[in-house]
C-alpha cells in the first residue's frame, strides 16, 4: 500500500529542507505548493479592493509573508515512518506555534508510482 506523506507549514525555509531531505530518504518525488490560509484570505480581501484588471486576489497574497508550503510526496509504506522522523527532525516541535501539521494518508489506488530499492537496513 502506499502513502501521501504530507507537511503544512508557514515556515517555508524549513519546508523547502524537509523536501529535500524526503528525496534524499528515497521518497522517488516530492512537490512543493504555495498555500493561502483562510484566514489571510480573508484579512487580504478587507485589506484590498481587487478591480478587474488589476491584480487578482491570488497576486494580492503571494505578497503576504504569511504564506504556506504544501511539501507532498506519495511512497511505499516502508518510507512514511523515516519521512516523518525526518521532518519533525528538521521542524522541530510539530505542536510549537507556526509549526505547522504534518500527516500521512493511505493512498487507495495509484498509478505511476515508481518502485524505491529499500535501503540495506531495511532488507
Amino acid at each position: 500500500m502506499a502513502k501521501l506523506v504530507v507537511l503544512i507549514t508557514a515556515r517555508v525555509a524549513e519546508g523547502h529542507a524537509v523536501g529535500e531531505a524526503w528525496q534524499e530518504e528515497g521518497a522517488p518525488g516530492v512537490t512543493f505548493l504555495e498555500g493561502y490560509g483562510l484566514h489571510n484570505y480573508q484579512r487580504a480581501s478587507k485589506s484590498v479592493e481587487v478591480l478587474p484588471g488589476t491584480l487578482s486576489m491570488t497576486e494580492v497574497l503571494r505578497q503576504n509573508e504569511e504564506n504556506s508550503l504544501i511539501v507532498l510526496s506519495a511512497v511505499e509504506d516502508h518510507l512514511v515512518d523515516r519521512l516523518i522522523r525526518v521532518a519533525e527532525n528538521l521542524m522541530g516541535d510539530m505542536y510549537a506555534p507556526n509549526a505547522g501539521i504534518l500527516f500521512a494518508l493511505d493512498i487507495g489506488q495509484i498509478i505511476g508510482l515508481r518502485a524505491v530499492k529499500p535501503s540495506s537496513d531495511q532488507r
